[in-house]
């Protein structure tokens, strides 16, 4: 991340939703908090009600922004979620922001430069980002754009033959994923435009509404996406007790927090 002249707007800001992940958290900060200093980026992160120790930690840093937000307890995750991402968004003055994952590891800070560049090269970008939420490679993305574009057809035919069968579900991901985008936040102010608008999860209908509307999307590859950063695919919720303790995506999130412990003992 370059050096930029801080009596100077800054051209972005980095925003994040902490809920109940101490230790995700914690790593997260601790990989953004050089470039992101020295860079003069602010970094706003919005507790969504945790009322654990990751609030005590937030609250001791003194280079965050921290918004605390009171989620009403039977808010689903999605929605509270999105309602904090819009909280950050009214305060940034900032042109730009980059929506982050708590469980998003950025170990090069050239990530952000990269895609502030598609912005930079063309004023109608709104977004960029990727929709996978991990690098699969070429075998096993080609294995599972194979399997679901035949489960798709099949259980169109099975439906037209009036068949019981499930609705079809789309074979391929069209909307970015937000451990890592970049929003042009100045275009969604221009045109009322925020995260949480319908049900879906935050940022779908803005994608769908901002295409509408004339902008673009920059899609990125996971092959280049993942050159910078690690992101543990829902470790969120595995940190938050969302999964069983033998779920896969449970150990996953406890093998990160072993590598990491190991590599800072």
């Amino acid at each position: 991340m370059a050096r930029v002249d801080t009596s100077a707007k800054p051209p972005f800001s980095i925003v994040l939703v902490n809920y109940k992940t101490l230790d995700l958290t914690r790593i997260c900060l601790d990989l953004l908090r050089e470039p992101a200093r020295k860079a003069g980026i602010p970094v706003w992160v919005v507790d969504n009600d945790s009322a654990d120790a990751s609030v005590e930690y937030l609250r001791s840093l003194d280079w965050i922004n921290l918004i605390e937000r009171d989620a009403p307890t039977k808010e689903p995750g999605h929605i509270a979620h999105g309602k904090a991402l819009d909280m950050a968004l009214a305060r940034i003055n900032t042109d730009h922001l980059f929506l982050m994952h708590t469980d998003t590891f950025v170990f090069d800070a050239n990530i952000f430069a990269l895609m502030m560049e598609h912005c930079a090269r063309d004023q109608n970008v709104i977004a960029v980002g990727c929709t996978e939420q991990l690098n699969r490679g070429l075998p096993r993305t080609v294995w599972r754009f194979t399997s679901r574009f035949a489960k798709h057809h099949l259980r169109r035919l099975k439906l037209s033959l009036g068949l019981r069968s499930r609705e079809p579900k789309p074979y391929t991901e069209t909307y970015l994923k937000s451990f890592c985008t970049l929003w042009n936040c100045r275009l969604m102010k221009q045109q009322g435009l925020h995260f949480q608008i319908d049900d879906r999860v935050p940022g779908y209908e803005l994608q769908d509404r901002a295409i509408g509307l004339g902008y673009k999307v920059v899609f990125l590859s996971p092959g280049k996406i993942f050159k910078y950063l690690d992101h543990v695919q829902a470790g969120t919720v595995a940190a938050a007790g969302g999964y069983g303790r033998d779920h896969r995506r449970t150990k996953m999130y406890q093998d990160i927090l072993k590598r990491f412990s190991a590599a800072n003992p």
